[in-house]
């Protein structure tokens, strides 16, 4: 679907190449042309620099050639003014009926308006959330949760081929530790050192109990891993249950064990070695990532024979690619820094592009505050603020959406008092509550009569600078997710979404849309009521983008 920005831009592309073929500049037309939209309206409704970046390689001072390519311009389709501003910059005026047909492009696309295919055809593994199957998601993986999930439906959109994976660590320390907590619990027996010690361990152990009533009578071995193997099944599947509720869902949830148990990680070393990159010392078995960037190299098998981790990271990446993914996307928490230049120098090692074929994401802290306190976190003690815990305060909306609407790379503070609150400065309210306006605003058209098809459809109606306004906003909503897709930043979508509502209501306060009184229905109030109609369709996409509810009353 081609968006109007993107018809302006292949307008003035071919400007470009057509001025070069008559040898009027010298050069090459550029793959991309960047427009932006001016703050001041008088400025027109987008401007580029695009002459600026031409006229070195010309040998012309920027504003001739910004006024040769406005020579090829005049004449272009849905252009009504085309002006030379400062050093060189090109300010472009819309036709305002033809910019009013977006209502149409809008209406008739529906869901799909926004939607682009910049990474059609490319494969892509979303990894969002990495957790040990030994007790409820707390407030770091809830981050993932939601960013991750948004995440995946923005490349989505830009067309990718999306599989959303949950890596479990259930192999290690944690997991017997996890074990043995539980099995303590249902004997009556003192929590190991370094065990488990929320009050879910205790529900654990009686749920395993309840479901087989025999298992506190095994022989002590065979008992313990009774435990573990029936525990961990309760605690991944109420993990699985709450990401459910909270919207957000995988299509593979991979076992850090079945590397081992399939002969991943021996696979993957075997790849490695015959790259060129892995050596012996000292009895043990290393990756050379110095190669490529790393701060040291990596031991994969120690002296005793041992695995490493980072034997099984390796292993996980290189079974990912094989799966036939050509981006792996890794969402990792804030303590994990440091695996940014080993995951990039491992995907070299590999023979892969780390540049393309491999992206990291660092999330920083979040922080909830509640009566102007923050809540500690502690999961060992069994204090911490789950995901579950989370929703049950401010429900899923406002929980997702607030998560999202923040730049993971920065820490983050939820305020649960300001997220109950039914006002302005509640974000996820504001969004919302805009499409719920127009929702109630189209229903009283509809009781007056008053057509909203788009066979009544006028667009030379509607050439107030309102309506100007929020036809501009709502023709940047696919640049808005094809740059949040391209970036890895869904915050951009929720972002957008609060302007457009801000404009939306500008819009309505300065621009009649029912008829008062008496008043005759018009094609003014019809063209007003499909432009209210596209917006309450964009504000919906944008939400749906965030996996949030777009409510009709409210």
């Amino acid at each position: 679907m081609s968006s109007q920005v993107e018809s302006l831009e292949a307008e003035i592309k071919a400007a470009i190449e057509k001025a070069i073929s008559l040898g009027k500049i010298v050069g090459v037309a550029p793959q991309s042309i960047t427009l932006d939209r001016p703050k001041n309206r008088d400025h027109g409704d987008y401007a580029t620099s695009i002459a600026l970046q031409l006229a070195k390689p010309a040998g012309k001072n920027p504003r001739e050639v910004a006024q040769i390519i406005i020579d090829q311009l005049r004449g272009a389709s849905g252009i009504s003014k085309l002006e030379i501003a400062g050093p060189g910059f090109i300010n472009i005026t819309l036709d305002r009926t033809s910019q009013a047909e977006l209502v149409t492009t809008i209406l008739k696309n529906g869901k799909s308006y926004g939607h682009g295919n910049a990474l059609a055809g490319v494969r892509i593994n979303l990894e969002f959330i990495s957790a040990n199957p030994t007790g409820p998601l707390h407030l770091g993986h809830t981050r993932w949760a939601a960013v991750g999930d948004a995440l995946g439906r923005v490349l989505s959109a830009a067309g990718a081929d999306v599989t959303r994976e949950f890596y479990i660590n259930d192999r290690g320390n944690q997991m017997e530790l996890f074990g043995a907590s539980v099995e303590a619990a249902a004997l009556g027996n003192p929590i190991p050192e370094n065990g488990y010690q929320g009050d879910y361990i205790v529900d654990l152990a009686a749920a395993v109990v309840a479901q087989n009533p025999t298992i506190t009578s095994l022989p002590e071995g065979q008992r313990h891993l009774a435990f573990l193997e029936a525990a961990y099944a309760l605690q991944l599947k109420d993990q699985q249950r709450v990401l459910d509720d909270f919207g957000t869902h995988f299509d593979v949830w991979f076992s850090e064990r079945s590397l081992h148990d399939q002969g991943a990680v021996e696979h993957g070393l075997e790849k490695l070695r015959k790259q060129g990159h892995v050596f012996e010392q000292e009895g043990a078995t290393w990756l050379r990532t110095t190669d490529f960037g790393d701060d040291k190299d990596r031991v994969l098998a120690k002296s005793d024979g041992s695995l490493t981790y980072f034997s099984s990271d390796t292993a996980y990446y290189i079974n990912k690619r094989e799966r036939g993914f050509d981006i792996c996307i890794y969402m990792l928490g804030a303590d994990h820094h440091g695996y940014v230049g080993r995951l990039k120098a491992t995907a070299a090692c590999a023979g892969d592009d780390p540049e393309y074929n491999i992206h990291v994401l660092i999330g920083q802290l979040v922080k909830i505050m509640e009566g102007g306190q923050e809540i500690k976190l502690s999961k060992r003690a069994g204090t911490i603020i789950t995901l579950e815990e989370l929703i049950e305060k401010v429900g899923v909306d406002a929980a997702r959406y607030t998560l999202i609407r923040y730049p993971v790379d920065t820490p983050m503070v939820m305020d649960v008092d300001v997220l109950k609150r039914n006002t302005n400065e509640n974000p996820v309210y504001y969004v919302q509550y805009a499409h719920a306006r127009i929702a109630a605003v189209l229903r009283n058209a509809l009781e007056l009569n008053i057509s909203i098809d788009l066979n009544n459809f006028d667009p030379s109606q509607l050439v107030h600078d309102r309506e100007n306004e929020l036809l501009g906003a709502l023709a940047e909503f696919p640049r808005v997710v094809a740059s949040a897709a391209e970036l890895r930043q869904p915050h951009r979508i929720a972002r957008y979404l609060e302007e457009l509502a801000g404009t939306y209501h500008g819009f309505y306060a300065d621009c009649r849309v029912l008829p008062m009184g008496e008043e005759n229905p018009s094609a003014l109030h019809t063209a007003r009521l499909l432009l209210c109609s596209s917006t309450k369709a964009v504000l919906a996409n944008g939400l749906d983008l965030l996996g949030v509810s777009a409510p009709e009353r409210m």
